[in-house]
């Protein structure tokens, strides 16, 4: 991981950018939650209406706190194992999350990863939002050059790095009833 690359994004991301990173199975659009000019600007390049949700990433549990209740789950431990990792879990939100996050839902979609460069994003930044580096309808980007041909330079910042190769999306659960809403 190029740490001068690193260092970029994280500065585009606190001066209210979006940036396009690896995580496990495609390169992912991204900013900071709070941000909601970004958050809105990445819908409207994906295509994306802000009624499906978006999912945040994080490197540890406690980032996701302050955005989803924990406490409102029968089953903790069974999520808690399945992190770091490609598993992607619906927990019920935070009354005070935004709305410009959860979509329709009362629930949002949380993981925390076990990319590297993920991981050291949201060491510095806290959590941020993840979705595929696509226009609506086209397969999501793989690699930065393909995130380039997608969004030319509408996107602040494009790290140049590498997906791990995961050879499916991430799998994601509903936290209260256990169920599969899309199979890795």
């Amino acid at each position: 991981m190029n740490l001068l690359h690193l260092e970029q994004a994280i500065i585009t991301c606190k001066q209210g950018g979006i940036i396009a990173y690896p995580t496990e199975a495609v390169f992912g659009l991204g900013c900071l939650p709070d941000c909601e000019d970004a958050v809105q600007r990445i819908l409207k390049l994906k295509q994306r209406s802000i009624k499906k949700g978006l999912i945040l990433v994080a490197s540890q549990v406690k980032q996701l706190e302050s955005y989803v209740d924990f406490g409102k789950l029968n089953d903790l431990q069974k999520i808690l194992q399945s992190w770091p990792g490609p598993v992607t879990w619906l927990i019920p939100a935070r009354e005070e999350t935004p709305d410009w996050l959860t979509g329709e839902h009362e629930t949002l979609a949380v993981r925390v990863s076990s990319h590297p460069v993920v991981h050291a994003l949201c060491e510095e930044l806290g959590p941020i939002v993840s979705t595929s580096a696509n226009p609506g309808g086209v397969t999501p980007a793989l690699s930065d050059r393909t995130v380039l041909a997608y969004f030319d330079t509408n996107i602040d910042y494009v790290m140049p790095a590498k997906i791990t190769n995961n050879m499916n999306p991430t799998e994601i659960r509903d936290a209260q009833t256990g169920n599969i809403i899309r199979p890795s």
